[in-house]
């Protein structure tokens, strides 16, 4: 009896899959019955071999071996994946099997994953394609009914090839090259390192910025608090206030008042999601696609590695449910006037739509799922209750006047609707209206008539430079990257994919290029002095968004069979090639590449200064042993971390408050005090000091 085998990308998809199909004998490595056999890949089984397999001479690292392009591709199996992979070959030499289902993720990265097993395995067989956005029963039973020819998705392969073999190209070439080059090892990625030239950039710009002192005069008057320009002189702000405190009146040159509307934000796609869950709960991108992925396996959200923020037009009749259902995971309500057409436009839905509760979505028991998870599904149910709300609509005022020559202004806000706002509960809201207020207009202001002056103050300030990227805006300057290079039309455009982006992130903070600063849910991506020694060295052609962000709408182009693979291949060696023939060493790099390490504190031991490293906060005197290091277990005790901020505390005054510290023995929350101390060896010591009341 002849019967299909099916490949999944993960274990738990395959059990989900197995389900539907009635396949439920268990063997080793798959299932079987019912007609079917289906299996799982574990990741990347398969991968591109390593230099030294195409020539002995690439185990040593040397510039006049550059550049590597194989002419062949060669291909291994992952060492610890190489069981599932015979296993895989095995099923797919079966007589039995008549047919091989690529079910893994419907994208990209799915598709390699699969192609690149069965060409391996050397299976030539008939395929068919699983695309689906929903691990519901019913969206798997419908896709099964649909299985298309696997054919119709070359393109997709070949685009996930030059991608996968373009990364290999450009960061095998130019690491080995710039690591002889400068005598330390240097990572280059064709989509990490205009990343980090971006989280450079923005460093650049901070430490570059000079404060400045403003000074603002304010006017108490009846129809509210007038502001004037800020003034970089505080005698002249000072000058100005004497003057309009004499004068007593000011003359209104502008009233204006007008009615508008803020439209409900669109539905989550990957970044988007990401980018919220950053800014509302702290999570970083890594962490939010693993709880979305999660959630899609547990079949509570639709697929999550999705660029759309809309859904298809077939949909449209199940959204009045889904709302019902977003409704109570949310704990929120709809807005009574809904707009269900804003979230529907299959014209700009590619692969997938938008991220989504599932039908079956409130049949969980929330309290049983991660915190994590609870909290991203609640996000992704509201979401859809504000995007399907009506705009929030409010009366702007705004109000000019002169005052001794010198022009005052305000604005005020009031919301007449608050539509899709009125979705969040008041705390979210108050953050939106905190400015509000600052006019309060009687109703009687004209054009040409007076406003007495009833008193008026200085307000003293100073410029700020910009922030360092949060994971959140990081995320958003990846997306807009290079954009206003690339045509309008375009529907992807920045540094990388959604499904790629949290990954280059995390790969840049684990090699040591980015570092994560600060406590609580507001964390700074900032590079680290290796990162900076690095986008100092790299000619602006690799570290360029735009070059990057305009070889990624070629791989959707090579998708769409609208751009040659092989002429997109030659591009990439070409520019490889370029880079290594005309490149020039910068001298005395060996200088600007060492860390240098500003003395933070003395040292408890010996009065030596203590700097701050990668590990920990370290003596500078090598005959000193004493260290602070930042994996710290005593701290880790505390749900704490050791920050430069507290370790400044310690080594000044030998002892450091913290706030808000949880034992991880007990759960108990307790205010204490830690004090420093060492052994004869120079090993730290800490203890803790207790106020009365305390622990």
């Amino acid at each position: 009896m002849k019967c299909n085998l099916v490949i999944a990308e993960k274990p738990s998809v395959a059990q989900t899959i197995a389900k539907v199909l009635g396949c439920s004998g268990r063997k080793d490595g798959f299932l079987e019955g019912n007609g079917w056999i289906v299996s799982w890949c574990v990741g990347h089984l398969v991968e591109l071999a390593e230099p030294e397999s195409y020539d002995a001479k690439y185990e040593k690292w040397r510039k006049e071996d550059l550049p590597i392009f194989p002419a062949n591709w060669e291909y291994q199996v992952s060492i610890g994946t190489k069981k599932q992979f015979e296993i895989l070959k095995n099923l797919m030499k079966r007589d039995d099997v008549s047919c091989v289902v690529n079910a893994c993720d419907a994208g990209r990265e799915g598709e390699l994953i699969f192609r690149l097993v069965y060409e391996k395995a050397g299976c030539k067989k008939p395929m068919k394609r699983l695309w689906i956005s929903s691990l519901e029963d019913e969206s798997v039973r419908k896709g099964f009914d649909g299985l298309a020819d696997g054919k119709e998705y070359d393109k997709l392969y070949e685009a996930a090839l030059c991608r996968e073999r373009a990364d290999w190209i450009v960061g095998i070439n130019a690491t080995r090259f710039f690591t002889t080059a400068y005598g330390q090892t240097l990572n280059v990625g064709r989509v990490m390192t205009p990343t980090l030239a971006l989280a450079v950039e923005r460093e650049a710009q901070i430490r570059a910025f000079r404060s400045e002192d403003t000074f603002a005069v304010l006017l108490e008057t009846p129809s509210g608090i007038l502001s004037s320009q800020k003034f970089k002189d505080e005698g002249r702000a000072n000058e100005v206030l004497k003057n309009c405190l004499t004068s007593r009146f000011a003359k209104i040159t502008k009233i204006e008042k007008k009615e508008r509307q803020e439209k409900a934000p669109a539905l989550f796609d990957l970044t988007s999601l990401q980018r919220e869950a950053n800014r509302k709960l702290g999570y970083t991108a890594q962490q939010t696609l693993d709880y979305a992925q999660a959630l899609y396996e547990k079949k509570l959200t639709s697929y999550p590695r999705t660029d759309s923020r809309y859904l298809t037009e077939d949909m449209e009749e199940s959204l009045p449910s889904l709302i019902l259902k977003a409704a109570k995971i949310s704990g929120l309500q709809a807005t009574k006037v809904q707009n269900l057409h804003a979230v529907i436009n299959g014209k700009k839905v590619t692969d997938h739509h938008a991220i989504i509760p599932t039908m079956s979505s409130d049949k969980v028991n929330l309290s049983e799922l991660p915190k994590g998870e609870q909290e991203i599904l609640r996000l992704i149910a509201k979401r859809l209750l504000e995007a399907i709300s009506s705009p929030c609509t409010y009366a702007e005022a705004v109000l000019e006047a002169d005052c001794s020559g010198e022009m005052f202004s305000a604005k005020g806000r009031t919301i007449l609707s608050p539509g899709w706002k009125g979705v969040a509960n008041e705390s979210e809201k108050t953050s939106d209206e905190k400015d509000e207020g600052r006019l309060n207009l009687t109703g009687n202001e004209k054009e040409g008539a007076e406003l007495s002056v009833l008193g008026g103050s200085i307000k003293a300030g100073k410029t700020t430079p910009p922030k360092s990227y949060t994971e959140d805006t990081l995320l958003s300057a990846m997306e807009k990257a290079g954009s206003d290079e690339i045509p309008d039309e375009a529907e992807r455009k920045g540094l990388g994919t959604p499904a790629t982006r949290a990954g280059i992130i995390e790969k840049l903070v684990r090699i040591g290029f980015i570092e994560r600063r600060g406590d609580g849910k507001t964390k700074f991506l900032v590079p680290t002095h290796k990162g900076e020694s690095l986008i100092t060295v790299i000619p602006e052609e690799i570290q360029s968004a735009s070059m990057t962000a305009e070889w990624e709408q070629k791989l959707l182009q090579v998708e769409r069979d609208q751009y040659e693979s092989g002429r997109f291949m030659d591009e990439i060696e070409d520019e490889v090639r370029h880079l290594i023939e005309t490149y020039e060493i910068i001298p005395d790099a060996e200088a600007l590449m060492r860390p240098t390490h500003e003395p933070m504190g003395k040292c408890p031991r010996c009065g030596g200064d203590i700097v701050d490293k990668s590990k920990g906060f370290f003596c500078g005197n090598r005959d000193c042993r004493f260290a602070l290091w930042k994996e710290n277990r005593f701290f880790d005790s505390l749900s704490k971390k050791l920050t430069k901020q507290i370790a400044e505390q310690l080594l000044t005054s030998g002892r450091a408050k913290l706030k808000k510290c949880r034992s991880v023995k007990t759960g108990k929350t307790f205010d204490a005090t830690v004090v420093l101390s060492h052994k004869d060896d120079g090993q730290a010591v800490f203890t803790l000091e207790f106020d009365k009341g305390g622990k």
